[in-house]
């Protein structure tokens, strides 16, 4: 058994020919492989039994030798990924479960049944160019590059793919290989595998972007230090995800998904602050905060896009504003275009944070500066700190909006940070406890968090409206601010309701 330690990188046309040059300035020395033509064929049952147990059955066949692969599950964390591996020579081009040790199979894997039933899904075909380095340390280091393409079904995805994966020595150089490659433009890191992209393409399942941000997955008996990684390595992951949806079709509502996880990773690393020091983030939360500046016009962009939709309640009335209108097309056009948003995707800062933080999550850098106070913190059950984070959280938020306090459009503004804050909390801790109760418990916040959201639109209409020294304006101003009371009169009953809901971690 091997066990793959790889870092996966989706590169451009124009990155291609740097990559000898780039291998060559980091290395001591450079083997040059020949390059090889690779067929391979990915097998699965009808009712998709190996993909259920994140089980991938490989067959490969260059220069009329073949052999089989059984990758097992594994782990992915940023762009790198940790799979056992088995290979086996192979007769033929069918694979033979069979073959395998038994002992390899996860328990109760019924694997005659399932060899028998066992037909190929989806095949990828490339090129594949291989260079072995030695680096200055004595560690080795594989680099290969994959040009061709995945097919399924009569459809067709593009394979553009540089795999750094560590033969021998100290992880820490594939990193540095990694930051030296990241130092180009055009290449960023890759979450998924040729497996999970042609299995989505063999079953017509498009990587889609994700309505809200979910709920880290946790087991009741997860130590803080567990669920730090959890949350980190899972926001990491949605972070990607929606990066990836973007380049299949464009969005601003899923460039706004890439900022919430930012803001969850921004907000574990706060979170967690017994066994995180601030020392230990320091770089990482001033390139967060640099990332979520570059990105801050999301927002205004979605409220402009939203209120000026035909589809939209107020389309009719803005649109029969016409200052208001070049007002807003004016903002439009400094947007920055889809063409910039992909070149950012792939720029140098961009992918070396990402790298950071995978490096970071690796290498459990917040250990460093630990005594024993943060050993003991560490592995204390989260559930028990959940509890009392919820139960000071819940304190507080009836302390800021009393039940008997009636609230205007401005105390809900003010009350935006600090609750989806709380909402944060819940998305890191919340899988702790049981599913429906907590559902009922969040829905009347989260209300009142869509309605500070959508208060946060009528307020920037009419900013926009403001100094405009026209009555047309002044008139659609005074319909925004009754269309804020209206919203405001809404979330007070969501507020209301709130309290009468028991709390779900009790």
């Amino acid at each position: 058994m091997d066990t793959e330690i790889e870092l996966k990188f989706l590169v451009s046309d124009a990155v291609v020919p740097l990559i000898p040059a780039l291998i060559t300035e980091f290395a001591k020395t450079v083997t040059n492989k020949p390059s090889r033509s690779l067929q391979n064929a990915y097998y699965d049952t009808p009712s998709r039994e190996l993909r259920a147990l994140d089980i991938g059955l490989r067959t490969r066949c260059s220069d009329n030798e073949c052999e089989q692969t059984i990758k097992l599950a594994g782990e992915v964390v940023g762009g790198l990924h940790q799979r056992p591996e088995y290979n086996l020579p192979l007769e033929g081009t069918r694979p033979d479960l069979t073959a395998f040790d038994p002992h390899i199979w996860p328990h109760g894997m019924q694997v005659t049944s399932i060899a028998n039933n066992l037909y190929p899904i989806f095949s990828t075909h490339f090129i594949r160019r291989t260079w072995l380095i030695d680096t200055q340390s004595g560690g080795k280091i594989e680099v290969v590059l994959d040009k061709g393409e995945i097919a399924a079904s009569g459809k067709m995805e593009v394979i553009s793919e540089l795999e750094i994966e560590l033969v021998a020595g100290s992880r820490n150089e594939l990193f540095a290989l990694a930051d030296k490659l990241v130092s180009q433009n055009n290449v960023r890191l890759g979450l998924y595998s040729k497996a999970a992209r042609g299995y989505r393409l063999a079953d017509n399942c498009p990587l889609k972007a994700s309505k809200a941000i979910g709920f880290v997955p946790l087991t009741s008996h997860a130590t803080q230090e567990q669920a730090l990684t959890a949350a980190i390595n899972y926001a990491i992951s949605f972070v990607q995800k929606h990066e990836q949806c973007y380049f299949i079709k464009p969005s601003l509502k899923t460039l706004k998904r890439v900022t919430d996880g930012i803001r969850l990773i921004r907000h574990t690393f706060w979170l967690f602050d017994d066994i995180v020091s601030k020392d230990s983030t320091e770089s990482l939360r001033g390139e967060l905060k640099w990332l979520l500046s570059e990105l801050a016009w999301v927002e205004n962009a979605i409220q402009l896009k939203t209120y000026t939709s035909k589809r939209h309640a107020y389309y009719k009335k803005i649109n029969n504003a016409p200052e208001l209108t070049q007002v807003i097309n004016d903002l439009k056009e400094l947007q920055p275009s889809v063409d910039d948003i992909n070149a950012f995707f792939h720029s140098a800062r961009y992918n070396r944070l990402l790298l950071q933080l995978t490096t970071w999550l690796i290498d459990k850098q917040w250990r460093k500066s630990w005594g024993q106070a943060q050993f003991q913190a560490a592995e204390q059950p989260v559930a028990d700190i959940a509890k009392r984070l919820f139960a000071k959280d819940w304190h507080d938020m009836h302390q800021l909006i009393p039940e008997q306090q009636t609230l205007n459009y401005k105390d809900y503004l003010s009350l935006r940070t600090r609750l989806e804050n709380s909402l944060l909390s819940g998305n890191c801790l919340g899988a702790l406890f049981n599913k429906d109760d907590r559902q009922e418990f969040r829905i009347p916040w989260l209300d009142i968090s869509h309605g500070i959201y959508e208060l946060s639109t009528l307020e920037y209409l009419k900013q926009l409206c403001a100094g405009q020294g026209d009555e047309a304006m002044a008139k659609i101003q005074s319909w925004l601010a009754q269309k804020s009371d209206f919203l405001v009169s809404a979330m007070e009953q969501s507020r209301l309701a709130s309290f009468n809901t028991d709390p779900y971690w009790l």
